[in-house]
């Protein structure tokens, strides 16, 4: 065989996993090398909508802020959201969350990378931290899925990441079983600032890493945390954004 036909050593274990494993589409099943075939990535996750450079909601009209943003201020300056909490990319959050398909976290943090980067508006955090999960919850589901979004992110973005900069002080019930209306109060106080942390906080911006932002009230609630122990500025980067209803 010609030298330049030989498979390279390096390409050897590559080349094997993928004949041992081979990969489908998480979303129709058609062989494909990685997470999303090319065809479902370009209908699915490609396509851009202009966003509320706040709170990452639709926007139908012209300006930077929606509506509801321009009202009342969020406690957090920024959002960036890669992609709308709809079917069928909704799935694979649930996956990742509930079915523990940790190989999907990786493939949040590409996507959501690739946004931040298309964003020249966007100022880069000084350093991230996912949103925290209490004792309890940590425990029943066995990793918290906004940190395994967080690490790959940390280095595809090459921010410093700080899983422990905040704590989950209050063991409160999921905001997803609670009343829309409760939400707020649900989650109020919910947040500290790890005491061996305040001086990496004080004046600088930091990142909030999540899967899924819904009513938003859960990232306000830790960016009003961080802002009261001297961040000079909160973003959020979220790979779903629930639009909303």
């Amino acid at each position: 065989m010609p030298d330049r036909l030989r498979p390279s050593p390096r390409s050897w274990p590559l080349a094997l996993a993928r004949a041992l494993l081979p990969s489908s589409c998480a979303l129709c099943g058609a062989g494909c090398d990685g997470v999303v075939c090319a065809p479902c990535h370009a209908e699915h996750v490609a396509p851009r909508r202009p966003r509320c450079r706040c709170c990452a909601n639709p926007l139908d009209a012209g300006g930077a802020r929606c509506a509801s943003c321009l009202a009342g201020s969020p406690a957090f300056d920024a959002t960036v959201a890669a992609v709308d909490y709809a079917l069928p990319l909704d799935q694979l959050v649930l996956q990742l969350k509930f079915g523990g398909r940790l190989a999907l976290a990786p493939w949040f943090a590409r996507i959501i990378a690739g946004v931040v980067r298309e964003d020249r508006q966007f100022a880069l955090p000084n350093v991230l931290c996912p949103v925290p999960l209490g004792p309890q919850r940590l425990a029943g589901r066995g990793f918290n899925q906004a940190l395994e979004i967080a690490r790959p992110l940390s280095k595809l973005l090459g921010i410093p990441l700080r899983p422990r900069l905040a704590i989950r002080a209050l063991e409160t019930p999921a905001q997803s079983g609670v009343a829309p209306a409760q939400r707020r109060a649900n989650i109020h106080n919910a947040f500290i600032v790890a005491p061996d942390a305040l001086a990496m906080v004080r004046g600088l911006h930091i990142g909030i890493v999540d899967d899924v932002m819904t009513s938003g009230h859960t990232l306000n609630e830790l960016a009003a945390t961080f802002k009261r122990f001297g961040a000079a500025r909160v973003s959020n980067l979220v790979f779903a954004r629930t639009p909303p209803h």
